[in-house]
Parts: C-alpha cells; sequence; structure tokens
C-alpha cells in the first residue's frame, strides 16, 4: 500500500534487528510505565484499574503511531492491518489517531536511497537515466517509490525498498505481536499465534520485488483484454528482488472519482466488484489487499489502474467452491443449505451456543443485497447493523474459530470492495452480479 509523499518527510529507516527491537522496546516499557503509573493512581483512589482503557488513551496511542510510522516495514504494515477500516469500531478520537498510519509515511533520505540504489545496479547506475526525482511520488510501510526516465526513453515508477525491512519482520511482528496481547483487545481464548505467523509469511512474500514483478505479469496477461484496466508493464532489467521497476501510469486516486456522475462512479465500482469476482471464481489468485492507494483512476481514458501485486494469493479450490456454495444459498435464501455450507467452511461449528447468531449475521448480509434491484452502498444501515451485531457477539463472549488464512484475506478483499461502493457511492445490482459467477 503507498500514500503520496508529499506531505512527509525524510526520516532514515532504523537499520539492524537490535537497533528496531530496542525501539520497540522502548516505546512498549514506556507505554507500560504511563499504565502502571496511571493505574497506582486509581487504586490509591480505591477503583479498580481498567487497563485496556489506560492503553487505549490517545497519548498511547499517538505515541504507537508515530513510533510504527518512523519504523516503517513490519512494525507499520502491522499496525495498518490493525487498525484498518477501525472508524466504526473504535471512538472517534482514537479512530482519528489510528489513521495516521495509512496516511503517514515518512521516505528516505536521499544518501540512503543512494545507498540502497548503489547496492542495486551498481555504482554508476544514475548515468543511465535522463531524470530522477529523489523526492518521492508515494512511501509505504515496505518501500517507496521514485519517477524517473531513462535514457532510451521508457518513463518508469521505480519502488525502493527500504534497508533491512526484510531482516526485521520475524522479530517487528513478534513485538507488534506483544503489544497487541498487552492492549487486552484480544478476545479471552483468542489464539493470536497462527494470525503471527501468517503476518511473518506474507511480509516475506511482499519483501520479494521479484515475485511482485512476475505477479504483476501475470495479472497483465489476465486483463490484457479488459478495457477496464490498465496495469503498468514490468521492467525486469532494472529490478532486483528489492527493487521494482514498471512503467508509469498517470492516473489520479480512485477517490477522486467521486466527483464523477453516478453512472461513472457505479461503472466503476461495478468494475472493481467484478474484478474480485473473476479473480475468485475465475482465476483463482487474488490481489488480497484492497486499500484504496491501490487502484488510481484516469479520468481521460476512464480506466482503472491497478497497482501493487505484493499481496497476490492463490486460492485453495475447496474454498472457492465453499464460497460459491454459500453465496449460492444465500442468494436463494436457503437457511438450511447456508447453515451447512457455514459448518463445512468453519465459521461455525454446527452446535455452538453462538450459531445461530453468527448465521443471522450472514443472512443479514444477504437480506440486504436481495431486498432490492440496486444496493445502495452509501446506505449505512447494513454497516451498522452488522457492527451492533458483532460488537454484541464480542460483549457476549465470543470467539471466532480459526479458519484458514485465505478466508480471511477474501474477507478482507470483499469488506474493501464494499468500501469503495460505499466512498463513490454507487448504487449496484449486486445480486445480478454474484448470481452471474455462483449460479
Amino acid at each position: 500500500m503507498t500514500r503520496d509523499a508529499s506531505a512527509s518527510r525524510a526520516l532514515a529507516v532504523p537499520a539492524g534487528r537490535l537497533n528496531r527491537f530496542a525501539r520497540l522496546g522502548s516505546m512498549t516499557a514506556g507505554i507500560a510505565g504511563t499504565m502502571a503509573v496511571q493505574a497506582l493512581g486509581e487504586v490509591g483512589r480505591g477503583t479498580r484499574p481498567d487497563m485496556r482503557r489506560l492503553l487505549m488513551t490517545p497519548g498511547n496511542i499517538r505515541r504507537m503511531a508515530d513510533e510504527l510510522a518512523r519504523m516503517r516495514g513490519a512494525a507499520m504494515k502491522m499496525g495498518q492491518l490493525l487498525s484498518m477500516d477501525s472508524g466504526e469500531v473504535l471512538p472517534p478520537e482514537l479512530a482519528e489517531i489510528m489513521a495516521r498510519l495509512r496516511d503517514q509515511a515518512h521516505f528516505m533520505p536521499p544518501k540512503q536511497l543512494k545507498q540502497v540504489l548503489t547496492r542495486a545496479w551498481g555504482p554508476d547506475w544514475l548515468a543511465a537515466f535522463r531524470r530522477f526525482d529523489v523526492r518521492p511520488i508515494a512511501a509505504a510501510s515496505i518501500g517507496q517509490v521514485h519517477r524517473a526516465q531513462l535514457r532510451d526513453g521508457r518513463d518508469v515508477a521505480i519502488k525502493v525498498q527500504y534497508p533491512g525491512i526484510a531482516r526485521s519482520i520475524d522479530s517487528d511482528v513478534s513485538n507488534v505481536g506483544a503489544l497487541v496481547r498487552m492492549s487486552g483487545l484480544l478476545p479471552r481464548g483468542f489464539e493470536l499465534g497462527p494470525y503471527m505467523d501468517e503476518a511473518r509469511n506474507q511480509l516475506h512474500e511482499e519483501t520479494d520485488y521479484a515475485r511482485e514483478g512476475a505477479n504483476l505479469r501475470h495479472f497483465a496477461g489476465l486483463l490484457a483484454d479488459d478495457a477496464a484496466f490498465e496495469l503498468p508493464e514490468y521492467h525486469e532489467d532494472w529490478s532486483t528482488p528489492e527493487v521494482l521497476t514498471m512503467s508509469y501510469l498517470e492516473g489520479r486516486p480512485i477517490e477522486t472519482a467521486v466527483a464523477a456522475p453516478q453512472e461513472e462512479r457505479d461503472r466503476i465500482a461495478a468494475a472493481l466488484i467484478e474484478l474480485t469476482l473473476r479473480e475468485v471464481f475465475a482465476f483463482g489468485v487474488t490481489q488480497s489487499d484492497p486499500n484504496f492507494a491501490n487502484y488510481r483512476y484516469d479520468a481521460g481514458t476512464g480506466r482503472i489502474i491497478l497497482l501493487d501485486f505484493g499481496a497476490t494469493r492463490h486460492l485453495d479450490p475447496a474454498l472457492i467452491e465453499g464460497y460459491r456454495r454459500l453465496m449460492k444459498a444465500g442468494l436463494d435464501g436457503d437457511i438450511d443449505g447456508l447453515r451447512t455450507v457455514a459448518t463445512e467452511m468453519g465459521l461455525i461449528d454446527g452446535r455452538g451456543a453462538f450459531d445461530d447468531r453468527v448465521l443471522g449475521m450472514i443472512r443479514t448480509v444477504f437480506d440486504a443485497v436481495t431486498a432490492a434491484e440496486r444496493f445502495d452502498f452509501a446506505d449505512r444501515t447494513l454497516s451498522n447493523r452488522m457492527n451492533e451485531q458483532g460488537m454484541a457477539l464480542a460483549e457476549a463472549g465470543y470467539v471466532p474459530p480459526p479458519v484458514p488464512m485465505d478466508m480471511l484475506y477474501l474477507q478482507r478483499k470483499f469488506g474493501g470492495m464494499f468500501l469503495i461502493g460505499r466512498r463513490l457511492g454507487a448504487v449496484l445490482p449486486v445480486r445480478a452480479l454474484l448470481a452471474r459467477h455462483v449460479g
């Protein structure tokens, strides 16, 4: 995920596992010390301290957001994942602070950038360029993007990985996991370990830019005949596992399309939802990171530019078939079928105390998208109802069952498409879109 770097500033990336461990450890110790002092004060006043409330203060959240943003890499990436789209769950003042992790990304100073590129391309690399913009056009958790022009005339976008990021993944994830456990936000009995392991695996894959280049080339082939989309061309001759070079494509943030006429906004949202369904049910491979920054809009051509294929996932055919059956049962209003498929997929255990309530949430979604011929994404009735039901489940002690990681990634992708539809104020025949793929 990348963000416009115009509002950020140059700040060296802390390198070395010991250095990064010390920074996270210092932050954690500082926050814990502040909490201890506050807790002792409450004990002295005769009240029982609420450790979760003491942690989730604006000051502590700000401190965590600023430090994770400074460190970048897995530390920042984990913070982004944990804070993603939390605006309707966290109190507004906390959600606003956590959003800084999505919007705030410092970039490497020119000296550090030159060192990274010299290691990748050799000492004379600059002679091959007519122009190289030192200030990045975007910066994110794992790397930053520069615009340049080669002497052979190619106008390129170059994604440069921060130094030491790949080596720091394991320790960063472990330290952020410790912060999450300390927060008290996890339901009692929830096993965080498998999710931390998957986070490590995903982040190691995302730091392999040769792999991302292959994914970009694969998706370009899949969508070669689709006029709705445009993808950069992968330039393998100027790419390494730490540097990804692509053709530069001019476009604006996808959110700017909100100013377009209703028909155009509907077309954009429908194209992205249709692409998601094709990824799952036709391609068997999905770009699993639906952050808005990975989609650009060319108002001149009307084409949607697709970026960032580091989080590409090849899906288990059994999971694809499970989603096909689940969606078909939901669209048909087949309650017994919905229960059967949900049990087989591990969404419920078939005899649990919370089964009916979980099924009720699933039915709430299908009832909303089938109630009318066209679904209005701007109407918050569905999201408000889902949040209410989800919070009630959590307060009742519900612990989500362990499910395949691909299912979590798909749920994230579906949720991201819903948010894009809502941002654009789209009104779409969602039932018809789904029915074309699930029968």
